[in-house]
């Protein structure tokens, strides 16, 4: 029977946590350069993935870059979530700030044609924060995501910059065919929209205007123009209770 190194989790986790903290932490940095730079080796000998060394070089040279768009997303989660209280809370204290870090960690790491160690890195965070974004997606600066348990963003999703997302919302694909993989099934959503909780949008070839707001519980599978409101329409009703109703 073949083997698959399912193993290979517990050291992927491991190397997830510090290179994450490598990102903020000075002493991390100095002090794990040399644990991460051998475990990401090892990984990709286990993965049967060539020239390793130059592909380690390359994600490393991303790392102050990556940092400078995390910044970014920390800024606009300070500037839109009022129950902030600094931004020292934001990069610790915040789950959908620490998805959309190991996010665009995978997502260069998959841009240089690294396809299992991402997923595996997206995994690891999926199951820690509830929020699955997969590392093919194209998310642009400035990202925030407000509560996020439950936000799924697929493979060939387009997200713009200063998008807000939150918790519950689905960005998908209408059709699972395999033989569509290698084709855009998920949405783009451009600059400076807002999809409100548990939202769905489906299809590759669908886009979200600028400046649009999505509102809560809307099931998309059209275009939307810019500087559109979106809203899903029902009936509340408020009446006295009947006698002997609890």
């Amino acid at each position: 029977m073949k083997s698959y190194n399912v193993c290979l989790k517990d050291t992927v986790k491991a190397f997830t946590k510090k290179v994450f903290y490598s990102l903020f932490d000075c002493d991390h940095e100095a002090e794990h350069a040399e644990y991460l730079e051998k475990t990401f080796l090892q990984i990709l000998d286990k993965l049967e993935i060539e020239n390793g060394e130059k592909i380690w070089e390359t994600f490393k040279a991303e790392l102050p870059e990556i940092r400078r768009k995390l910044d970014l997303d920390a800024i606009a989660f300070e500037n839109n979530d009022p129950a902030s209280h600094c931004l020292a809370e934001i990069y610790m204290a915040y789950p959908g700030f620490h998805a959309i870090s190991i996010y665009r960690l995978s997502h260069a790491l998959y841009k240089l044609g690294v396809y299992i160690l991402p997923r595996m890195m997206s995994e690891y965070i999926h199951g820690i924060t509830g929020i699955d974004i997969h590392p093919g997606a194209t998310i642009g600066e400035s990202f925030y995501i407000d509560h996020g348990t439950g936000i799924v963003i697929g493979e060939t999703s387009i997200i713009g910059e200063q998008v807000k997302i939150y918790q519950g919302v689905t960005l998908g694909g209408i059709q699972v065919s395999k033989d569509l993989a290698s084709t855009k099934r998920h949405p783009t959503i451009d600059d400076n929209v807002t999809i409100y909780a548990n939202a769905t949008i489906l299809g590759g070839d669908i886009v979200i205007g600028k400046n649009s707001i999505i509102g809560a519980n809307v099931w998309i599978t059209q275009s939307v123009p810019e500087d559109s409101l979106v809203t899903y329409q029902t009936e509340i009703k408020i009446r006295p209770k009947k006698n002997g109703i609890r």
